[in-house]
């Protein structure tokens, strides 16, 4: 599936996008590249194709849910969220679910899940791009989200204002059905969904004309996060409750965010320390100065001693990224840039020159280099 693109690309719409903005997209875009209008264009006819596999995925609220949480995989039919035993061995826990109901009626033990009991509602995943500040300082957000929502007409039960759900006639309301089979002279009962209700354990008649029936609607909305300071770039923020609705009384699944951090002009981040890189002048460095430098907070004042020597760091404590939930603070390590003069005047020249035949007795590491290279020449 590597080779495929995403469905909301392909259609040319944001992953927020309402049903009839996709319906639209999609219209727009069987037309461009029907094969009626592209006799013999075998690109158009792929484009085609792959815009119809988009809109099957986005136009059912189920499989768009699915896709949104786990890309082509949730939308795969041998696709099993559930599947997995610690990495390697996925799959046994529904290759033998049969056997359960089996077993249990047989020597009286085991459980059984209800066709119709309570179900946690799926998560859903968004992405926030914040600001280098709001990264380190919190802030407070509202993110797009497309979920899945109990349909506020009817109240969940699928049903029109008015009408109320029947009970199903063949399982009774129960949501299952009991089937009897012989086995090797053995009598054996299994348990499985009632098919003329869905194992729901109810028959609507009159289906709501907002949700058809289901008792959910994909709605988009922006949900109010307070982001913590001390978040870091490719991390993930978990709002609890606000996923997707639950079924049957289940809970709501959580909201995901992922955390993209734009770069600073300034700064960069180490962990819960602050980076950056501070030019100073030859002069500067040589004599020493009271220099203003830039931080978080806003700006500080910091002596240099004479003779800093490019390369130097110096340390600001408490002036980093504060820790995620947390009092403390990283700190604000500045490297000290020492920048060679140019476009000298004849003036300034000559003072240089003056100053460098002075003796080299002012910089011993120039001094030592170069009598260790006049004793290697002297060998």
């Amino acid at each position: 599936m590597s080779d495929k693109r995403d469905y909301y690309a392909v259609l040319g719409v944001e992953k927020t996008a309402s049903a009839e903005e996709i319906k639209k997209a999609y219209r727009k875009k069987a037309l461009q590249y029907h094969p009626d209008r592209n006799p013999g264009d075998k690109e158009a006819e792929a484009k085609f194709k792959e815009c119809n596999e988009a809109y099957e995925v986005l136009s059912n609220d189920e499989k768009r849910s699915r896709y949104d949480q786990y890309g082509f995989a949730g939308v795969d039919p041998n696709f099993n969220p559930n599947a997995g035993f610690g990495g390697g061995f996925g799959g046994f826990g529904d290759a033998f679910s049969g056997f359960g109901d089996i077993f249990g009626d047989l020597f009286g033990g085991g459980s059984r899940r209800s066709a119709n009991g309570p179900r946690r509602g799926e998560d859903v995943g968004a992405r926030l791009e914040l600001t280098f500040e709001e990264a380190a300082f919190g802030a407070e957000k509202e993110v797009p989200v497309a979920r899945i929502e109990t349909c506020a007409k009817c109240g969940g039960t699928g049903a029109e204002p008015g009408t109320t759900p029947e009970t199903c006639p063949t399982c009774r309301g129960t949501g299952s059905v009991r089937t009897t089979q012989n086995f090797m002279g053995m009598t054996m009962q299994s348990t499985s969904a009632c098919p003329k209700c869905g194992g729901t354990g109810k028959i609507i008649k009159t289906p709501c004309s907002t949700c058809r029936g289901k008792g959910k609607v994909r709605r988009s909305t922006k949900i109010p996060v307070n982001i913590p300071a001390g978040v870091d770039n490719g991390q993930t923020i978990r709002i609890r409750g606000q996923g997707c609705s639950g079924a049957n009384g289940g809970p709501a699944g959580d909201l995901l965010i992922e955390v993209s951090v734009g770069r600073h002009p300034l700064f960069q981040r180490q962990g819960a320390d602050v980076l950056c890189e501070l030019p100073i002048t030859f002069t500067q460095a040589a004599l020493g100065a009271e220099l203003e430098v830039p931080t978080l907070d806003g700006k500080v004042r910091y002596t240099i001693p004479e003779g800093t020597q490019t390369g130097t760091v110096f340390r600001l404590r408490g002036k980093g990224i504060p820790l995620l939930r947390s009092k403390s603070r990283g700190d604000q390590l500045v490297t000290v840039v020492v920048e060679t003069p140019t476009r000298l005047t004849k003036e300034q020249k000559e003072l240089l020159r003056r100053f460098g035949e002075s003796g080299s007795g002012s910089q011993p590491k120039i001094a030592k280099f170069f009598e260790k290279l006049k004793q290697n020449f002297d060998k």
